[in-house]
Protein backbone atom coordinates (compact mmCIF):
# COMPACT_ATOMS: atom_id res chain seq x y z
CA UNK A 1 0.00 0.00 0.00
CA UNK A 2 1.51 3.62 -0.70
CA UNK A 3 1.18 6.00 1.56
CA UNK A 4 1.00 9.74 0.87
CA UNK A 5 2.24 12.45 2.84
CA UNK A 6 -0.46 12.61 5.31
CA UNK A 7 -0.56 8.79 5.54
CA UNK A 8 -3.12 7.81 3.37
CA UNK A 9 -3.73 5.28 1.29
CA UNK A 10 -3.23 6.52 -2.55
CA UNK A 11 -3.23 3.05 -4.11
CA UNK A 12 -5.82 4.31 -6.60
CA UNK A 13 -4.77 7.69 -6.85
CA UNK A 14 -4.79 8.76 -11.03
CA UNK A 15 -1.64 10.89 -11.73
CA UNK A 16 -2.55 12.56 -14.88
CA UNK A 17 -0.33 14.87 -16.95
CA UNK A 18 -1.37 17.78 -18.54
CA UNK A 19 0.95 18.65 -21.71
CA UNK A 20 0.86 21.98 -23.52
CA UNK A 21 2.42 20.28 -26.50
CA UNK A 22 6.03 21.95 -26.58
CA UNK A 23 9.12 20.17 -27.41
CA UNK A 24 10.49 21.75 -24.44
CA UNK A 25 8.42 19.39 -22.26
CA UNK A 26 9.61 16.79 -23.20
CA UNK A 27 13.19 17.57 -23.86
CA UNK A 28 12.97 19.04 -19.97
CA UNK A 29 11.32 16.14 -18.38
CA UNK A 30 8.07 18.31 -17.04
CA UNK A 31 4.13 18.50 -17.85
CA UNK A 32 2.23 21.99 -18.08
CA UNK A 33 0.19 20.62 -14.81
CA UNK A 34 0.00 17.46 -13.08
CA UNK A 35 -3.28 16.67 -11.23
CA UNK A 36 -3.17 14.27 -8.17
CA UNK A 37 -6.40 13.43 -6.62
CA UNK A 38 -8.09 16.99 -6.23
CA UNK A 39 -4.78 18.72 -6.56
CA UNK A 40 -3.21 20.27 -9.74
CA UNK A 41 0.03 22.15 -10.01
CA UNK A 42 0.39 24.15 -12.87
CA UNK A 43 4.02 24.69 -13.62
CA UNK A 44 6.23 28.36 -14.43
CA UNK A 45 3.75 29.74 -17.35
CA UNK A 46 5.92 32.27 -19.79
CA UNK A 47 4.10 34.58 -22.60
CA UNK A 48 4.80 31.97 -25.21
CA UNK A 49 3.30 32.67 -28.32
CA UNK A 50 1.85 30.06 -31.03
CA UNK A 51 4.77 29.74 -33.51
CA UNK A 52 7.11 30.82 -30.97
CA UNK A 53 5.84 34.84 -32.16
CA UNK A 54 7.51 37.31 -30.23
CA UNK A 55 5.20 37.91 -27.00
CA UNK A 56 3.56 41.52 -26.20
CA UNK A 57 5.50 44.06 -25.31
CA UNK A 58 3.72 45.20 -21.97
CA UNK A 59 3.70 43.20 -18.55
CA UNK A 60 -0.35 43.36 -18.41
CA UNK A 61 -0.71 41.73 -21.52
CA UNK A 62 1.94 39.58 -21.06
CA UNK A 63 0.32 38.13 -17.44
CA UNK A 64 -2.90 37.73 -19.88
CA UNK A 65 -1.11 35.43 -21.99
CA UNK A 66 0.42 33.91 -18.98
CA UNK A 67 -3.03 33.44 -17.50
CA UNK A 68 -4.89 32.45 -20.49
CA UNK A 69 -2.32 29.06 -20.79
CA UNK A 70 -2.95 28.75 -17.11
CA UNK A 71 -6.53 28.65 -17.24
CA UNK A 72 -6.68 26.23 -20.63
CA UNK A 73 -3.83 23.81 -18.49
CA UNK A 74 -6.50 23.74 -15.25
CA UNK A 75 -9.85 23.24 -17.68
CA UNK A 76 -7.83 20.30 -19.18
CA UNK A 77 -7.39 19.04 -15.70
CA UNK A 78 -10.61 19.33 -14.36
CA UNK A 79 -10.73 22.87 -12.65
CA UNK A 80 -10.75 26.48 -12.87
CA UNK A 81 -9.11 29.84 -12.12
CA UNK A 82 -11.71 29.94 -9.02
CA UNK A 83 -10.05 26.61 -7.71
CA UNK A 84 -6.27 28.40 -7.55
CA UNK A 85 -5.61 28.39 -3.58
CA UNK A 86 -1.88 29.55 -4.57
CA UNK A 87 0.50 31.64 -6.87
CA UNK A 88 3.89 32.57 -7.74
CA UNK A 89 4.29 35.36 -9.65
CA UNK A 90 7.89 36.24 -11.45
CA UNK A 91 8.62 39.25 -12.60
CA UNK A 92 12.20 40.66 -14.36
CA UNK A 93 11.56 44.08 -13.15
CA UNK A 94 9.85 45.27 -9.59
CA UNK A 95 8.02 48.00 -11.10
CA UNK A 96 6.18 45.94 -13.71
CA UNK A 97 4.04 43.65 -10.92
CA UNK A 98 1.39 46.73 -10.04
CA UNK A 99 0.66 45.91 -14.32
CA UNK A 100 1.09 42.36 -13.74
CA UNK A 101 -1.22 42.24 -10.38
CA UNK A 102 -3.82 43.92 -12.34
CA UNK A 103 -3.97 40.89 -14.95
CA UNK A 104 -3.40 38.80 -11.83
CA UNK A 105 -6.53 40.54 -9.78
CA UNK A 106 -8.67 40.19 -12.95
CA UNK A 107 -8.28 36.20 -13.18
CA UNK A 108 -8.61 35.74 -9.22
CA UNK A 109 -10.84 38.06 -8.04
CA UNK A 110 -13.02 35.23 -6.68
CA UNK A 111 -10.26 32.81 -5.95
CA UNK A 112 -8.36 35.29 -4.00
CA UNK A 113 -4.85 32.90 -3.50
CA UNK A 114 -2.20 33.12 -1.65
CA UNK A 115 0.31 34.46 -3.84
CA UNK A 116 4.14 35.34 -3.64
CA UNK A 117 5.92 38.24 -6.04
CA UNK A 118 9.49 37.24 -6.82
CA UNK A 119 11.70 39.55 -8.88
CA UNK A 120 14.25 37.34 -11.47
CA UNK A 121 15.70 37.02 -14.36
CA UNK A 122 13.47 34.83 -16.59
CA UNK A 123 14.54 32.12 -19.77
CA UNK A 124 13.20 34.51 -22.54
CA UNK A 125 14.80 37.98 -22.44
CA UNK A 126 11.15 38.58 -24.14
CA UNK A 127 9.71 37.40 -20.92
CA UNK A 128 9.01 39.81 -18.08
CA UNK A 129 6.65 37.66 -16.34
CA UNK A 130 5.80 34.25 -15.60
CA UNK A 131 2.93 32.92 -13.29
CA UNK A 132 2.50 29.05 -11.71
CA UNK A 133 -0.35 27.87 -10.04
CA UNK A 134 -1.65 25.28 -7.53
CA UNK A 135 -5.31 24.52 -7.29
CA UNK A 136 -7.65 22.07 -5.01
CA UNK A 137 -10.04 20.86 -7.50
CA UNK A 138 -14.23 21.69 -5.84
CA UNK A 139 -12.68 24.57 -3.54
CA UNK A 140 -15.94 25.99 -2.00
CA UNK A 141 -16.21 30.38 -2.23
CA UNK A 142 -14.03 31.85 0.31
CA UNK A 143 -14.74 33.32 3.09
CA UNK A 144 -13.26 36.64 3.55
CA UNK A 145 -12.28 37.25 7.14
CA UNK A 146 -12.26 40.79 8.40
CA UNK A 147 -8.80 42.27 9.29
CA UNK A 148 -8.19 41.84 13.35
Amino acid sequence: MSQGFHGGDTTHVERRLISSGAAFEERVGYSRAVRVGDRVWVSGTAPIMPGDADPPTGAYEQARVCLQIIERALTEAGASLNDVVRTRIYVTDAASIDDVGRAHGEAFATARPATTGIVTKLLDPRWLVEIEAEAVVGTPEPEILPER
